[in-house]
C-alpha cells in the first residue's frame, strides 16, 4: 500500500505514509489554504443572509498560481479573439466570477482543512511509529481528490508546465537544478491522485 492509494470495504480509500511524506503534505495544504486566503465568513461578516449574497472579485487574481486555480470561465482556447469578442468574454467572465468565486474558494479550503485534519489526527496516532495508514471515508477520499488536484495545480504553476511535454522536460532535470524537490512532489502527488481516483471509480 505504500506510496498509493487502495480502496476500502463500502468506500474510501487508504495509504500508507511515513512522518516525512505527512510532514510534505499537511505543509503544502497549509501553503494552499493562505494562498486562497480567508472567506467572507472570517473577514467578520456576521449575517448569514448577507453572507449568502456577497458577491466575489470579478477582476482575476494577479498571482500566477491564483489565476490557474480560479480561471476565467470564458476563453478562447484557439487563440486571440477579434477586440470585441475578447472585451465580451472578459464582460462574461467577471460576471461569472463575481458570483461563483467565493463559493469556489470556500471549497478549496474545505478540501485542503479536510487534508490537515485528518493528517494530524494520523500524526498524532502515529507518534513514535515512523508513520501510519491513514484511511478515509468515500467523502474524505473526494476531498482529498480536490486538494491533490489543486497542490498540482499550484506546484505545476510555479513550474511553469503548460502541457505533457513540459512534464517529459522536468523528468530530465539534473538533481543540482534548484526546482528538482518541486518536480519530485508535483510527480509524487500526481501518482496519488491517480491512485485515489482509481479507489472512486465504480
Amino acid at each position: 500500500m505504500s506510496g498509493h492509494f487502495e480502496p476500502l470495504p463500502g468506500g474510501g480509500a487508504a495509504v500508507a505514509l511515513d512522518d516525512v511524506e505527512i510532514s510534505i503534505i499537511r505543509s503544502l495544504a497549509v501553503q494552499l489554504l493562505e494562498l486562497i486566503g480567508p472567506g467572507p465568513a472570517e473577514e467578520a461578516q456576521a449575517d448569514p443572509l448577507a453572507q449568502l449574497f456577497a458577491e466575489g472579485p470579478s477582476e482575476p487574481p494577479s498571482d500566477p498560481v491564483l489565476k490557474r486555480l480560479f480561471p476565467d470561465a470564458y476563453s478562447d482556447p484557439d487563440g486571440t479573439p477579434e477586440a470585441e469578442e475578447a472585451e465580451e468574454q472578459r464582460a462574461y467572465s467577471a460576471e461569472f466570477r463575481r458570483f461563483t468565486e467565493n463559493d469556489l474558494r470556500a471549497g478549496k479550503r474545505d478540501n485542503a482543512l479536510a487534508v490537515i485534519r485528518s493528517l494530524d489526527g494520523l500524526a498524532s496516532a502515529a507518534a513514535g511509529e515512523g508513520g501510519a495508514v491513514l484511511k478515509l471515508s468515500a467523502e474524505e477520499s473526494r476531498q482529498w481528490l480536490g486538494a491533490l488536484n489543486d497542490l498540482r495545480l499550484a506546484i505545476g504553476s510555479r513550474l511553469e508546465i503548460a502541457d505533457e511535454d513540459d512534464t517529459d522536460l522536468l523528468f530530465r532535470l539534473p538533481d543540482e537544478d534548484p526546482r528538482k524537490p518541486m518536480v519530485m512532489a508535483y510527480l509524487w502527488l500526481g501518482g496519488l491522485q491517480e491512485t485515489l481516483v482509481g479507489t472512486l471509480m465504480p
